[in-house]
C-alpha cells in the first residue's frame, strides 16, 4: 500500500525548475527515497514527462553502480566513494537533446566531489536536480554551504497522524494509541505485529541512528551519547540544560561528563534529526531564553523504543505529538513563558513564570497552545489557562485535550478541542 505524502509532493511541485538543487532531508527511514523515486517520479510521468528525460541514480544500489562499471567489492572493502568521472560520463550519455531532464539522485553523499558536480550541473539550463542524503554525512546545516547558497531544503518528518491513520482505517482511538506508542516511521506503520514494530525501532535507534552520529563525528563509541539520549528520552518535554543533564548523568551512571560535551551530543542528535531542541520565548518581553529548554523527538516511537517501552506517559507523549504536528503544518514553534507578579500568603511580591506549551508562528499568524491530556475539574482548567490570561494580544488561544469533545469556545473565548480532531483536521486551528 502506498502511503500518500501529498504535502511533500506539493512542496516539490512548487520548486520545479527553480534553478536550485532540491535537497530532501530527514531522519533515516522517514521516506525520503520513496518520495523521490516513486511518488515524485510517478508525478513527473503523469505530467507527460518522457521516461528518457528522468534520470534516476541511487548511490547505494548495486544495479546502478554497475551501470558505471564500479567495483562493488573495492568500494565496500575500502569504504571508498563513487568515482565522479565515471558518474559524469554516464550522465553525459543519458542527456541526448536540449529538452528538460530531471536528475533524481539518492544517497548523493556517496559520490565523491558531489558538491562540485552538482554545482556544475546547475549551470545547465536543461537540468532540474533533486537529491537525498544520509544523516551520517549530509546534514541540514550542510545544505547552506555545499551548494553555495543554491540548495533548497525540503525537510520530511515521519508520518503525521493523519498520514498514519490513512493507512489504518481502524478506530481512531486505537490508531492514536498505536501512533503514540510506535510512532510514524512508514515501515512501522505497515507492520502488523507489535513485537516486530518494537524490534525494528530498537534496532534502528541502536544500530543506525547512533552509529550515524559516531561515524559523522568520529566518536570513540556510542556508549556515552547513548546514555545521554536515555536521560533525554526519560525527561522528554521537561525543561533541561546541559548542566542539569551532567548532574543527572553523574547521579545515575556514577560517572562524570562535562556540560559542554553533553551540549555537543545534543547538537549532534539534533543535526541527525533524532531530537529537536526548543528554546523558550518570553511572550511579554519578546526575547528568547536559551537555557533551560525543552527537547522533543522527531519520532515518539524511537523515543519509546530507546526506553524499552517502559515510560509510555500519555501527557508527555501527547505534547510531543502536538509539537510535531505543528511543525508538519509549517509552523515555527517555541515554548512560551509569561512573567507574572503576585502576592504570596505573607504579602510579599512574587515573580512567577507561567508556561505556554507552544507559541506557533507562520507568517502573520500566531497561536498559543496548551496540551492538557486530562482536565478533570475547574481547578485543573484554571491552571492550564493562567498563562493565557496574562497575554494581552488578540492571537488565538487553544487548549488541546486528550479525550474526544466537540470543539467549542469557553467563556474566555479559548478554543477547546480533542487531540484526534486537532490532528486529523488540517483546519482545526481555525475553529
Amino acid at each position: 500500500m502506498e502511503i500518500s505524502r501529498n504535502k511533500y509532493l506539493d512542496m516539490l511541485k512548487l520548486r520545479l525548475h527553480n534553478g536550485f538543487v532540491k535537497v530532501i532531508t530527514g531522519i533515516r527511514r522517514c521516506g525520503k527515497s520513496y518520495l523521490l523515486n516513486n511518488i515524485f517520479y510517478n508525478y513527473l510521468l503523469s505530467t507527460n514527462v518522457d521516461k528518457e528525460h528522468i534520470i534516476r541514480f541511487a548511490f547505494d544500489s548495486a544495479e546502478d553502480l554497475l551501470k558505471i562499471d564500479e567495483d562493488l567489492t573495492a568500494l565496500k572493502k575500502s569504504n571508498l566513494k563513487v568515482n565522479p568521472k565515471k558518474f559524469v560520463e554516464y550522465i553525459s550519455t543519458q542527456i541526448r537533446d536540449g529538452k528538460m531532464y530531471y536528475l533524481l539522485l539518492d544517497e548523493v553523499q556517496n559520490l565523491d566531489c558531489f558538491e562540485t558536480i552538482l554545482n556544475g550541473y546547475l549551470r545547465k539550463t536543461n537540468l532540474d536536480i533533486y537529491v537525498t542524503g544520509s544523516n551520517s554525512k549530509f546534514l541540514s546545516h550542510d545544505i547552506l554551504t555545499e551548494f553555495e547558497g543554491r540548495g533548497d531544503e525540503i525537510h520530511i518528518l515521519p508520518l503525521s497522524f493523519s498520514e498514519f491513520y490513512a493507512t489504518k482505517g481502524d478506530d481512531k482511538e486505537y490508531a492514536l494509541d498505536e501512533y503514540m506508542v510506535y510512532g510514524g516511521l512508514p515501515a512501522v506503520a505497515q507492520m502488523k505485529d507489535d513485537e516486530q514494530k518494537a524490534n525494528y525501532l530498537q534496532t534502528q535507534i541502536e544500530n543506525v541512528y547512533l552509529k550515524d552520529i559516531v561515524a559523522r563525528y568520529n566518536l570513540k563509541n556510542d556508549k556515552n551519547i547513548g546514555e545521554v539520549l536515555d536521560i533525554v528520552a526519560s525527561g522528554m518535554s521537561t525543561l533541561i540544560s546541559p548542566a542539569k543533564l551532567a548532574n543527572t548523568f553523574k547521579s545515575i551512571k556514577n560517572a562524570s561528563i562535562s556540560p559542554s560535551t553533553i551540549d555537543n551530543y545534543l547538537d549532534y542528535m539534533q543535526e541527525a534529526f533524532i531530537i529537536k531542541k526548543v528554546d523558550r520565548y518570553d511572550v511579554k518581553g519578546r526575547h528568547y531564553i536559551a537555557s533551560p529548554y525543552k527537547v522533543y523527538f522527531e519520532d515518539v516511537g524511537l523515543r519509546n523504543a530507546r526506553l524499552n517501552f517502559r515510560q509510555i506517559e500519555n501527557t508527555h507523549i501527547m505534547e510531543n505529538v502536538i509539537y510535531n504536528e505543528l511543525r508538519y503544518r509549517g509552523f515555527n514553534v517555541d515554548v512560551g513563558i509569561v512573567e507574572s507578579r503576585g502576592q504570596s500568603e505573607s504579602g510579599k511580591v512574587e515573580r512567577k513564570q507561567l508556561e505556554v506549551d507552544f507559541v506557533a508562528n507562520k507568517g502573520s499568524k500566531r497561536y498559543y497552545i496548551q496540551s492538557a491530556f486530562d482536565i478533570p475539574n475547574d481547578d485543573k482548567k484554571e491552571q492550564q489557562i493562567q498563562s493565557f490570561k496574562k497575554i494581552n494580544d488578540s492571537f488565538k488561544k487553544i487548549i488541546v485535550v486528550g479525550r474526544s469533545i466537540k470543539p467549542r469556545h469557553d467563556e474566555n473565548g479559548y478554543l477547546m478541542i480533542g487531540i484526534k480532531d486537532f490532528l486529523l483536521d488540517p483546519n482545526s486551528l481555525e475553529y
